[in-house]
């Protein structure tokens, strides 16, 4: 199988690694930059460099670049994608792309399948991507309905042959939804957290729960604002329940009321019970 790859940062690197350590697929990709499209070369994580002129041949086209930038690259090139072509963006909001890519892939003939592979780390680019980062994890896709079964079967091999526990199936509302709680969330909190004046100071004096909580601050700062602003409506509504609850933590201290206190830790407590997780 032939598959192309757009981008070659943390996400579309580490792909096209694990494509070509877990897989005997061919690998074409591209990259803005220069420097990352020779590294792919020489540590042999790329065949050759995705063009016009054998896009028409990919089996699989991955778009691992922000959503603004996987539309306008798509849009730039549809009539260039075969009808054999399954084109899957792997960007971290669905509603966006789903609303621009598949008026598109109706228009030129090809299938498009949003997808999020739920794995990643605080720090981006080619130089940081793993070949086992996907392993063991949940790649999700949002297939419109009539979407041909044993397409999503090979979908399924391709996925699981490159390290991923399993597939998840949901509508693009539902994704952006719970992406809001899982994973926008926790960016803004850290980004707040690490804001505090004392954060200077705490050399010494943390250890888990600081790097825990600072660790996604660490972001790209361009990429998490569009997918901020693609999800505004639902990380709000999150953002808004967040702040009832710190609220209620900051009232009881400075109360003192211990007994509230101590049944809003109970409650936080059984709460991670209920919802399991490391």
């Amino acid at each position: 199988m032939n598959v192309g790859i757009v981008g070659l940062g943390l996400i579309g690197g580490s792909r096209a690694k694990s494509v070509k350590t877990r897989t005997q697929h061919t690998v074409w990709a591209t990259d803005t930059d220069g420097e990352t499209m020779t590294l792919a070369r020489l540590c042999g994580a790329i065949d050759a460099p995705l063009t016009d002129e054998n896009l028409p041949n990919c089996d699989l086209l991955l778009l691992a670049v922000a959503p603004h930038a996987a539309v306008e690259w798509v849009r730039a090139r549809a009539d260039k994608i075969s009808s054999k072509t399954t084109v899957i963006d792997l960007c971290g909001v669905k509603r966006a792309l789903c609303n621009a890519l598949l008026p598109l892939a109706h228009e030129y003939g090809f299938t498009y399948i949003g997808g999020h592979p739920m794995a990643g780390t605080e720090r981006s680019g080619f130089v940081n991507s793993l070949p086992d980062l996907f392993v063991g994890t949940s790649m999700i896709l949002t297939p419109e309905p009539g979407v041909d079964i044993q397409l999503l079967e090979k979908l399924k091999a391709f996925f699981t042959d490159v390290g991923f526990a399993s597939l998840t199936f949901t509508q693009p509302e539902e994704h952006d939804r719970i992406i809001a709680y899982t994973s926008q969330l926790a960016h803004v909190v850290s980004s707040s957290y690490v804001k505090s004046p004392d954060a200077a100071r705490r050399r010494g004096f943390s250890a888990g729960s600081f790097r825990d909580m600072t660790r996604v601050a660490r972001l790209d700062e361009r990429l998490w604002t569009e997918l901020f602003l693609d999800n505004s409506d639902f990380l709000s509504e999150q953002l808004e329940v967040l702040i009832v609850h710190m609220t209620e933590y900051l009232d009881a201290l400075r109360a003192k009321d211990a007994p509230r206190l101590q049944a809003l830790l109970k409650n936080g407590r059984e709460k991670k019970a209920l919802v399991g997780g490391n």
